[in-house]
């Protein structure tokens, strides 16, 4: 049995790609410091997979208690690192957080993994192509100067990891570039739960819809956009985890064609935040009350893929709709506060 280390893995996308992991046969053991999570989500995996996977407090940006990991666990097969702060507008405020927590954490691991033959995934972004001159963005497109913090962090994040790989041949990465997540597992055991206000736009909307917020606000409606608001490509948690199984898979069975590659993951569609709205308020019933604020430093006008390299090279598409993924995360919701 391939043993994976999960960095992040009680997070929101980490704990879905363990979930994932486990129901396809591997042995997982995931890290992470619970500075964004709870304990309980280890419980809630257990409570999907009947497995609760082999579980390490440990804060990756230290760099010792790395290394005394990787001296413990010899026989890792692949990691899949998530361990990083992902808001672009905190970013855009706390730069050196995110500098601080997003480098030095992944710089620590290739340290010990470097000489090895591991696999390793890493959760980039599609932060990293900035404002795109043509929709939809393919691998192709140029990696431009990013516009926040964060998105710098995804872009040098993946020129360490190609540096690396330059001079460790035992080494096999993948960038995953993914674009929206949103959603939660069809069980409603584990789903987003950001700490304190939402920096996402669909969280925000369920905790608006459950009465915590008390209104959405939308970050300008002046973009040159079919109504005005922002677009972006909103893609299923759980479709996004098995898109990391799948490149898992790929490396461990030695079918790259490079020890780096590069893999957009979306729906290939981009939708606007009204739209976004709306179908929250078709698929579940609920209204919401929102205004139009001013646009938010570091959000650019449209993202969304080209899913072509994806889908054939990995043999993974999406299965769930917008409206699916935004039910489930209202389901999510209404079971972690008790709404009925």
């Amino acid at each position: 049995m391939k043993k994976i280390v999960v960095t992040g893995g009680l997070g929101y996308i980490g704990s879905h790609v363990t979930v994932e992991l486990q129901e396809q046969g591997y042995d997982v053991v995931v890290l992470d410091n619970l500075s964004n999570t709870s304990i309980d989500v280890l419980d809630n995996i257990g409570r999907i997979t009947g497995k609760k996977p082999e579980f390490e407090q440990l804060d990756v940006r230290n760099k010792q208690a790395v290394a005394g990991f990787f001296g413990k666990h010899h026989d890792v097969d692949g990691i899949i690192h998530f361990a990083a702060s992902k808001a672009v507008g905190e970013s855009v405020e706390n730069p050196l957080l995110y500098y601080e927590n997003n480098l030095n954490s992944l710089v620590y691991i290739l340290q010990n993994i470097q000489d090895k033959q591991v696999s390793f995934i890493f959760s980039s972004s599609c932060t990293v192509y900035g404002q795109a001159d043509e929709l939809p963005i393919t691998e192709q497109a140029p990696v431009k100067p990013a516009e926040s913090p964060y998105g710098n962090t995804k872009q040098v994040g993946e020129e360490i990891i190609r540096d690396t790989c330059k001079v460790a041949p035992n080494l096999k990465a993948i960038a995953l570039r993914y674009f929206n997540p949103i959603g939660a597992h069809k069980s409603a055991e584990i789903g987003e739960l950001p700490l304190g206000v939402p920096q996402n736009l669909v969280p925000y909307i369920t905790q608006t819809a459950a009465g915590l917020r008390e209104e959405l606000s939308v970050f300008g409606d002046d973009y040159p956009t079919r109504d005005g608001t922002a677009i972006r490509d909103y893609i299923h948690v759980v479709d996004l985890a098995k898109a990391h199984v799948a490149a898992l898979q790929r490396l461990i069975e030695d079918k790259a064609e490079t020890n780096y590659e590069v893999f957009n993951v979306g729906t290939g569609t981009g939708s606007t935040v009204l739209e976004v709205v709306n179908a929250f308020e078709k698929s579940t019933g609920q209204k919401l009350n929102y205004k139009i604020v001013d646009r938010r430093a570091g959000d650019v006008t449209a993202a969304y893929a080209q899913t072509d390299k994806v889908n054939k090279i990995l043999g993974w598409k999406t299965e769930y709709s917008l409206e699916d993924s935004l039910a489930s995360a209202w389901k999510w919701e209404k079971k972690v506060r008790r709404i009925s």
